[in-house]
């Protein structure tokens, strides 16, 4: 139910920045503490504006995807992704930020993500400081959500403008799914927002998006650990689209390049 490697322009989504502070050092960001009043919901106009300073577009030779950055130490900013958006090209790779710069992009090939289908790479900026996701505590079901990212049109082949959908939180599961996805929600998917950030309305990230609703091809649904979903499980699953939890990608990640999750 992932698209594909290959020449195949790969799904993703979007998400909400954080402000960087203009000093040296890593700089990560904790979440608001889930009894944090309504009033720091942001409007949906201030969410897309948070939403595009974090979305990446993830490149080699040509548009594979998007990305989130999601950390930064020093000059080098640390950029998450699908898997599956770096297979649908080769390397060398490239990051296009928010001001239309293209960065050479390092994939960290030793960092382990135990058959999630996540990614990491890495570019330098000096001179210009990028935001920096904020991360949220993992949704539930009936949260808003907003999935961000670039679509491909396939038709015309061609990278659209930023784009970001809404709506709602529709299942999460205590077993992940292959590729380690766990969080269901209504939000279209297109092709190429994939491994674009899931965002609550405070504009945190809370997954990173990579399965689209209703895959063409006809599949069942898989777990992580190889069993089989159930068939009315199965026919919920294609319904929606799905994300990489955020905690699991934090659980994954090197110490000294990690963002963190913290509460009050």
């Amino acid at each position: 139910m992932i698209w594909g490697s290959g020449k195949v322009i790969a799904c993703v989504g979007g998400l909400l920045m954080l402000l960087l502070a203009d000093v040296s050092g890593c700089t990560t960001s904790a979440p608001v503490d889930n009894k944090v009043s309504q009033t720091t919901q942001l409007s949906l106009e201030k969410l897309r504006q948070q939403a595009q300073g974090i979305t990446v577009k993830v490149m080699s030779t040509e548009f594979l995807g998007s990305g989130i950055i999601l950390g930064r130490q020093n000059t080098v900013y640390t950029v998450i992704t699908n898997a599956h958006v770096l297979r649908a090209g080769t390397s060398p790779y490239r990051i296009q930020t928010v001001d239309g710069q293209i960065h050479k992009a390092n994939l960290l090939s030793k960092v382990r993500f135990n058959k999630h289908d996540l990614a990491v790479l890495e570019f330098r900026s000096v001179g210009t400081n990028y935001h920096v996701a904020a991360l949220g505590y993992p949704p539930t079901a009936g949260d808003e959500v907003f999935a961000t990212g670039f679509p491909f049109d396939q038709e015309e082949l061609k990278v659209k403008s930023f784009k970001l959908t809404r709506g709602k939180v529709s299942l999460v599961l205590d077993k992940a799914l292959e590729g380690g996805y766990q969080v269901g929600y209504t939000n279209e998917l297109a092709k190429g927002m994939s491994g674009g950030p899931l965002l609550n309305s405070r504009g945190e990230v809370v997954g990173i998006n990579g399965m689209h609703a209703y895959p063409l091809w006809d599949a069942p649904s898989m777990f992580i650990d190889g069993l089989q979903a159930d068939e009315n499980l199965h026919q919920q699953i294609i319904r929606l689209s799905w994300a990489v939890p955020i905690d699991k990608v934090v659980q994954m990640m090197p110490t000294k390049i990690s963002p963190k999750i913290t509460s009050d």
